[in-house]
């Protein structure tokens, strides 16, 4: 019998600055694994609730409890003005999570209190259900403590992955953070693709979703590679081999998303100029 997973990690005070999608998504999926909402506080200057027992706060408080935990979920354009009404709050957080694309650490570093335990995350949509990724990194600067505190908070939300060079970050969140949107779109293809050869549109949008799932579900459970996989699926002379060669010829997929990743990390280190 499989040991059963550990019990969730959370912080005594959790205070989020912005709860838009992704930092909603993550919210509620902690709330689901036992986060007690009295030890949430989500500054949203609209107000407008976001879960039931959680406070919704339109301006920075006075002070931070001991222990807090600061998850910065805002656009990143923003951060000079959080920073702003951080540095007026007495109390040290106890970390500072960052979700802000573009952002460096050392930009995080020039805006937040001396001295602060930082680490920068990148999830994506998926963590709703517990099934996201998260990619982690932290500077030298940032302790141990501070590390294993940070991973805990995102180990319910599905994979919790460290970076270990700064430079990759935006690559890593072109694959994983942004891969979600990509996958979306290609299974919207796959089944526009079946209505626009014959299929009722519905029909063909169930079956491509359906396949998807199944096939990822699949993959993951596999002890071989998709590569492998995908070759094991195509006998020779049949049908799924006669659709890989479209997919295969001169790596037109991978071509393709090559492509897509570049882009995407392109857009983060231009962001991270800017800022």
């Amino acid at each position: 019998m499989a040991d059963a997973a550990p019990a969730p990690s959370f912080p005594e005070h959790l205070f989020m600055v912005g709860c838009g999608n992704m930092a909603g998504q993550m919210l509620s999926r902690w709330l689901a694994c036992g986060l007690d909402p009295a030890r949430v506080i989500v500054l949203r200057p609209s107000g407008k609730p976001v879960a039931p027992g959680v406070e919704v706060v339109q301006a920075f408080p006075a002070e931070f409890a001991e222990g807090t935990v600061v998850l910065l979920g805002m656009k990143p354009y923003q951060f000079a003005d959080v920073a702003s009404g951080l540095a007026r709050v007495s109390g040290a957080p106890a970390l500072f999570i960052s979700m802000l694309a573009g952002t460096t650490a050392a930009q995080l570093r020039a805006g937040l209190a001396e001295g602060a335990d930082i680490v920068r995350v990148m999830p994506n949509t998926p963590v709703g259900v517990g099934q996201g990724v998260c990619a982690l990194f932290a500077d030298e600067r940032t302790s141990a403590d501070a590390r294993s505190s940070a991973e805990a908070l995102m180990q319910p939300l599905g994979l919790a992955e460290w970076i270990a060079d700064e430079d990759q970050f935006n690559l890593v969140t072109a694959l994983s953070g942004c891969g979600p949107a990509y996958l979306f779109r290609f299974i919207d293809a796959l089944g526009s693709a079946g209505a626009r050869l014959g299929l009722p549109e519905d029909q063909a949008a169930r079956l491509a979703l359906a396949t998807v799932r199944g096939a990822s579900t699949l993959a993951a459970q596999a002890g071989e590679s998709p590569a492998i996989l995908a070759d094991r699926v195509a006998s020779p002379g049949g049908m799924t081999r006669q659709g890989m060669n479209v997919l295969d010829a001169d790596e037109a997929l991978v071509t393709l998303l090559t492509e897509t990743l570049r882009a995407a990390r392109d857009r983060g280190e231009e962001m991270a100029r800017q800022g």
